[in-house]
Parts: C-alpha cells; structure tokens; sequence
C-alpha cells in the first residue's frame, strides 16, 4: 500500500486514536478484533470470514450491517456479490472441459468460435484466461459495456477495434476474454455456461446459497452493494458516508462478474476443490495456478500484491508464502497459501474495501510470521533495517542505513516503500518508530516534497508542531501546487 498526500489530515488524527472505540464490548478473539477495527477504518458495512485449514471450515463469523436502510444485520446466511471472483469459476470450468477432453488450454480460440477478426485467430484459450491476449476491451473508458449491454451489438463493436498490444506483451485486465470464453463453455458443454456452472460446481461443492444474479435481482438476504464515491458535478468524489451502488451484469457478460455467494459457501468450493472433486487430477490444478509468463520472461498482475495472474486466479508471486488470490469488485478476496494448509476468504458490501491489502494481516495469527508488525511484507533491503534498528534502536536509522550503504553499495531503500512502513508503524501505535523512519526518508530522499510532508504531518500529530512547520515549508517549496499543504502551513502560523 502506497500512502501519499491524497490522505486526509484527519486519517492520520484516526491512526493515531485507540484501537476500535467498542472493544470492551468485543469477543476475546483478536482476529474479531481486528476485523471490527478495519470495518471501522474503512466504513465497511457488513463483512463475512471465512477460514480453512486441514480442508476444514475452521472459522466462519460475519459482521456490521447487510442492510443499512433498513438497519439489518449480517449472518452467516448474508449473500455478497463476488464480482470478478467469478472468474476463477470459469478457470476451474475450462479445465475441467480440458480433463473432459473437450478442450486444451493451448487451443486457439477461433478453434471453437467462427467470424473472429484476423488478428484474433492465433491467441490462445489460455491467454485469454491469464489476460495477456492483447484482445480490445468491451467496456469504454467510464467502464460501460460496448453496444449498452446487447451482446450482439457488443460483439460488433470490440471486434471492430485495433488490438491493444502483441499478444503476450504484457497483462491487461480484459473482459472481452471471458465473454468468448462463456460462448465456448456453452457450446462445448452443450448448456448454457451459468448452468454448467452450477452443476459442475455449485451443487457438488454444496454452495446451496450461491446463485448468479446482480443489483437488479431480488435476492434474499442479500448484502447488497455500497460505494463511498458519488457523482457531483459530473465527477467522482469520495464521501464521508456509505452510499448505494449499483451494477447489472447482462446474461452474456457472467462469465466475467456474475456469482452472489456467502463466505461459508466459498469455503465449501475451496475445500470441493482441494478434496478432487471439482477437478479430478492434481495437475490441473496445478496448471490453473501457475502464473502466466510474458514475452519478456516476466509475470505481470494488478499491482504489487497480486503480480501475477494464472488461469482465472490471480497470484501472489512472492518467495514467503506465495498465494492465489482472485480479487471482485474492490470488495471480496480469497487466498489461498500454496505452501500452508490455509484458505481466507473475505466478502464485503463496500466498493473499494479491498480487503486483499488485509488478507495476509488475517493469515498471520494462523501464521505468525505473516504480521505486518512481524516485517512481513517488507523489501529484502527493508527487513534488513529493520533487523538491525530492532538492535540498536530507531533513533539509529539514519546511520544504520549509511552503514548498511557502505558495506553493500547495491543496497537501497525504495522511497515509497519506506514511506508505507513508516504508515505501518504509526497504525502499529509506534509513532516514535514512524518518526525515525520518516525523517530518514527526508535524509534519503531530500528533494521529494512527500517525505516532508509526511514527516511533518506525523510530527504535528505528535505535538512539535514548531518542526512540523519546517517541514511543511520545506515540502511546499518543493510542490508549491499542494493546497493541504499550504493549509496546515496556514493553521500553524496562525493565518
């Protein structure tokens, strides 16, 4: 997680504040603990665990609010839209297409699917599946679907436009991909791909409340969806409260977002799954895992956590507990560790949770080691530090790393990086810890106005506001265009 200045003064007044103010009234298990702090945090409003280990549902709790118009709560029963988690369905149907003998992944697609444009004819099934196929995108830039949702005239349009790069090039998330792959999930399958679906998945992994449906539908018991942005003006802004979203997903487009589930239902998938039951062979599971290499020998994946991306999983490519981790909406995620016996699945009603960026934190009190407070997460170079400050103190950061420079010339810090620990340990409650670390980074990185900024902003919240000022100035002078900047240069002058 990067922090820069787009955060608000009062974000930083908040990390600083007791843990959840309603803990006396909270159960002695920190894991609810730290759920309830993070909904806090984050104004989620309902949220669903789930928990496995040894193929086991060995927690399954839910959280807050599933409806708040009508001030009802969640259940174990709530029923959460999974968005793009649906995908990771459709990479479990295409295999098990493959262990029918119907299909292989290496297939081209124009295989299976007639009057494709030229250009479309070489890419394969399976870089459709891992989003490198290049294939234009069938939602505009404001991220609406081609022809207003008919799938013919959907069809027409993507197909007319240019290729996005040479297939192979790089990731690119694309919806376009899995369209194509619904038509041939129903044309091999000989039903209609929502209800292979269902079939081969829903009712042999006992997903008894998972359906296919989106906002228009009826569902009962249904969290519903929540968003903090809302269109002022004809812009997007962030609002202090939760308001309703909204979002259909027409029939043909299901295959890209589409499931409603509960985190007790992905739990029992999870477990159908590794038990052999969804998929017969080892193997091809092993497969639907394995991230795709690009041209350039690389992966490549959303962002610095789910870098790569395999055959409708995402992947957590990593050398310490490496993962799959299909992602919805900025709303739902599940891990699942490759080298521990562990599964976490987290389903929430608010755009923009993310609860990704908190999965691990969840893993580490099954695994300790995986606690941000435990360094994990951090850079080679970072934990490098961070070992020898445990030694000798945080007030020694900034000739701890010079020494650490001048015995490995290669060793660096990257900025950001840095930056984000220092915002780790201030949520951590360890503001001298953060302070150490920030004016380090002005020391490394002195001619950016974010280290600045971000040492002042702690160092005001900490009560020295006199070199809180110093550094506001020194960062204003550096971006004289930041505006909260020059706000908190305003207040503490007295102007």
């Amino acid at each position: 997680m990067n922090f820069t200045r787009t955060f608000s003064f009062s974000l930083f007044v908040m990390l600083l504040a007791p843990l959840f103010s309603g803990a006396q009234n909270l159960t002695s298990d920190s894991i609810d603990v730290f759920i309830k702090d993070k909904m806090q945090k984050k104004h989620i409003p309902a949220l669903q665990l789930a928990v496995i280990q040894n193929n086991q549902l060995v927690k399954l709790n839910s959280y807050g609010i599933a409806n708040l118009e009508n001030n009802i709560k969640a259940t174990n029963k709530t029923i959460f839209s999974i968005n793009s988690i649906t995908k990771a369905f459709v990479g479990v149907a295409i295999m098990q297409l493959a262990e029918d003998g119907k299909l292989k992944t290496t297939d081209r697609v124009s295989l299976y699917l007639d009057s494709l444009p030229a250009t479309w004819q070489k890419i394969t099934l399976q870089q459709v599946l891992t989003h490198t196929s290049g294939l234009p995108d069938m939602l505009d830039e404001d991220e609406q679907l081609l022809g207003n949702g008919i799938e013919k005239l959907a069809m027409q349009k993507v197909k007319a436009l240019p290729m996005e790069f040479n297939t192979g090039d790089k990731f690119s998330y694309n919806q376009t991909g899995y369209v194509l792959l619904g038509q041939i999930i129903t044309k091999l399958s000989g039903m209609h791909f929502t209800r292979f679906i269902e079939e081969r998945q829903f009712k042999v992994a006992g997903m008894n409340l998972t359906r296919f449906g989106d906002s228009y539908d009826v569902i009962p018991n249904s969290a519903g969806a929540y968003t903090m942005t809302k269109l002022v003006n004809g812009q997007f802004i962030r609002n202090q409260t939760p308001g309703v979203g909204y979002i259909q997903f027409p029939l043909f487009y299901r295959t890209a977002a589409g499931i409603l589930s509960t985190a007790g239902d992905m739990a029992n998938w999870i477990i159908a799954l590794k038990e052999e039951k969804l998929l017969k062979n080892k193997s091809s599971i092993a497969a639907m895992w394995q991230p795709a290499i690009l041209n350039n020998g690389k992966v490549g994946g959303f962002n610095a956590l789910t870098n790569g991306y395999a055959l409708g999983w995402p992947t957590v490519t990593r050398d310490n507990h490496p993962a799959v981790g299909p992602v919805g909406g900025g709303r739902s995620a599940l891990f699942v560790y490759l080298n521990e016996d562990l599964s976490i699945v987290v389903l929430t009603n608010l755009m923009g949770a993310n609860p990704d960026q908190f999965i691990d934190e969840i893993a580490g009190y099954y695994v300790p080691e995986m606690h941000e407070a435990n360094g994990f997460g951090l850079s080679p170079n970072l934990k490098k530090l961070r070992a020898g400050l445990l030694k000798q103190g945080f007030d020694r950061a900034i000739s701890l790393a010079a020494d650490l420079k001048k015995q490995d010339a290669t060793f660096n810090i990257d900025e950001n990086a840095l930056n984000a620990w220092g915002y780790q340990l201030l949520n951590q409650q360890k503001p001298n810890e953060a302070l150490s670390i920030f004016k380090l980074n002005t020391t490394l990185y002195p001619n950016s106005a974010n280290t600045y900024n971000s040492y002042a902003e702690v160092l005001e919240l900490t009560g020295n506001k006199k070199d809180a000022l110093v550094n506001y100035k020194k960062s204003f002078q550096l971006n004289p265009g930041n505006t909260t900047t020059a706000e908190r240069i305003k207040i503490l002058t007295g102007n």
